[in-house]
């Protein structure tokens, strides 16, 4: 049997009412699975992108996403102002572009340069061999912490149908996930 390792924040013991330390807490969310997805939007504000992980369904009707950024981030005005958001789902094969959209020092335009983008309903560009790509109109934001929720209404959906592979950011690394056969 394995041992566990429980990392407990000395504070915390003594007040409950306390969070756990940001770091013991970075740690813990390093172990959970999570989809690696590039976010893009266009218009007004101009083009920007960045890498997620922190991205889920929200609802079937109507068709909705969520996807949380810092408000620190340079790209969060423009989302809000552009009003679009344009989400490609990455498959194996597409980490250097991962990287490079999650890089601050990366400029916006750099960021889509070698990639082949499309415009989808919406306006918002997204990656043409991704394996699923969605786009849609924010329609809702809220705020918790450090990030905004971005609840967006989906208007057009591709989905790649030829040995779709996943994509999974954990404990720090990529994984794969094989075709489903």
């Amino acid at each position: 049997m394995t041992e566990k390792l429980y990392v407990v924040d000395k504070e915390i013991q003594r007040d409950k009412s306390e969070f756990v330390s940001s770091d013991v807490f970075r740690e813990a969310m390093s172990r959970l699975s999570a989809p690696v997805a590039l976010v893009t939007t266009d218009g007004p504000a101009g083009r920007y992108g960045l890498t997620v992980s922190a991205i889920c369904s929200v609802s079937v009707e109507p068709p909705t996403v969520l996807v949380c950024l810092n408000r620190d981030n340079r790209s969060h005005a423009a989302f809000l102002r552009n009003g679009v958001i344009g989400i490609s789902i990455l498959e194996p094969g597409h980490e250097e572009l991962a990287f490079r959209f999650a890089s601050s020092k990366t400029d916006q335009n750099e960021k889509f340069l070698g990639a082949d983008w499309v415009e989808r309903l919406g306006g918002a560009p997204v990656l043409a061999n991704a394996a699923v790509t969605l786009v849609g109109r924010i329609a809702q934001t809220l705020s918790s912490g450090s990030h905004d929720i971005l609840v967006a209404h989906i208007h057009d959906i591709g989905l790649q149908t030829e040995n779709t592979k996943g994509l999974v950011w954990f404990d720090r690394a990529f994984h794969h996930l094989p075709a489903q056969t």
